[in-house]
C-alpha cells in the first residue's frame, strides 16, 4: 500500500554551543542555506526592498526560516545576516558583483565576512564557486581576486564591484545597511589600483569599528524619533558629506536607475 502523500523535510536553523569555533558555525549556517536550495522556479517568494531598516529585514529573515521556501542570493545575504548576528566577533558586510558575458549583464551579491583578520564569504548561487568562501583569505583583495577567477571559470567578465560597510549586530536597529560604500569600475583601474581600493575599503572598515564612529545604533523603541526624517533632514542611509565616501575609481552618476532589488541579482551561464 502507496502512501497517498509525503512530507518534504524542513532544513533545521542551526543551533551553537557557546564553544563552538567561528568557523565551523559559518560551515553550519552556509550548509543551511544551500539546504533552503536555489530559487529557479521565477516567482520572488520574499520581497526585499533594500531601503528598509534592519529591523525590518531580520523580521523578514525569521519569516524565511519557518517558510523554509528556496531562495536567491539577496535572500541569502539577508538571511547569512540573521543567522550571525549572535556572532559578535565576526565583521559582516555586502558584496555585490557586476558581470558580462554573452552580450549580457548579470548581477549578483554574497555577505563577506572577516573574523580574526581573515575573509570569507556566505551566499547562495547557480554555480558553487560563487557563494560560500571559508575564512581564509589573508585580504580582502585575495578574496574579490578569487570571486573574479571563478566568473572567469564561467566565461563571465568582471566589470564592477561594490563593497558596504559592516552590518550592526543589533537586530532591532533601524539603521539602514549601507549596500555601496565603494563603487569600483574595473574599467577604469588598473589591476594594481583595484587591489589598492579594495585594501583602502578594508582599512576604512576597520577604522569605523574600531573608532566606533557614530552613534550608538537606534532602536525599534525610538524609531517614532529618527524613521520619518524632516524636509531637508539627511535621510539615514544618504552621508552627509562627500568626506564620508572613500574615493573608489568611480563616482556614481547623478541620473542612474536604481536596479530593481527583486530581479537584479541573477549569474546565467
Amino acid at each position: 500500500m502507496f502512501c497517498s502523500s509525503f512530507q518534504i523535510p524542513i532544513p533545521s536553523v542551526p543551533a551553537f554551543q557557546p564553544s563552538t569555533p567561528i568557523p565551523e558555525r559559518l560551515e553550519a549556517v552556509q550548509r543551511y542555506i544551500r539546504e533552503l536550495q536555489y530559487n529557479h522556479t521565477g516567482t520572488q517568494f520574499f520581497e526585499i526592498k533594500k531601503s528598509r531598516p534592519l529591523t525590518g529585514l531580520m523580521d523578514l529573515a525569521k519569516e524565511m526560516t519557518k517558510e523554509a521556501l528556496p531562495i536567491k542570493c539577496l535572500e541569502a545575504v539577508i538571511l547569512g545576516i540573521y543567522l550571525t548576528n549572535n556572532m559578535t566577533t565576526l565583521d559582516r558586510f555586502p558584496i555585490s558583483f557586476k558581470t558580462h558575458f554573452s552580450g549580457n549583464y548579470f548581477r549578483h551579491i554574497v555577505l563577506g565576512v572577516n573574523f580574526g583578520g581573515r575573509y570569507g564569504a556566505l551566499g547562495i548561487s547557480r554555480r558553487e564557486e560563487l557563494m560560500y568562501k571559508a575564512p581564509v583569505f589573508r585580504t580582502l583583495s585575495e578574496l574579490i581576486f578569487d570571486f573574479e577567477e571563478a566568473y572567469r571559470r564561467c566565461w563571465h567578465t568582471l566589470k564592477k564591484v561594490k563593497l558596504g560597510h559592516c552590518v550592526s549586530h543589533d537586530p532591532h536597529s533601524v539603521e539602514q545597511i549601507e549596500w555601496k560604500h565603494s563603487i569600483l569600475d574595473l574599467e577604469k583601474l588598473t589591476r594594481e589600483d583595484f587591489r589598492k581600493e579594495l585594501e583602502r575599503h578594508a582599512r576604512d572598515m576597520r577604522l569605523k569599528i574600531g573608532k566606533g564612529t557614530g552613534p550608538p545604533s537606534p532602536t525599534k523603541d525610538r524609531k517614532k524619533d529618527v524613521s520619518s526624517p524632516q524636509r531637508g533632514q539627511a535621510s539615514p542611509h544618504r552621508r552627509n558629506s562627500r568626506g564620508d565616501r572613500r574615493p573608489s575609481g568611480e563616482k556614481k552618476p547623478a541620473d542612474s536607475k536604481a536596479m530593481p532589488d527583486l530581479n537584479g541579482y541573477q549569474i546565467r551561464v
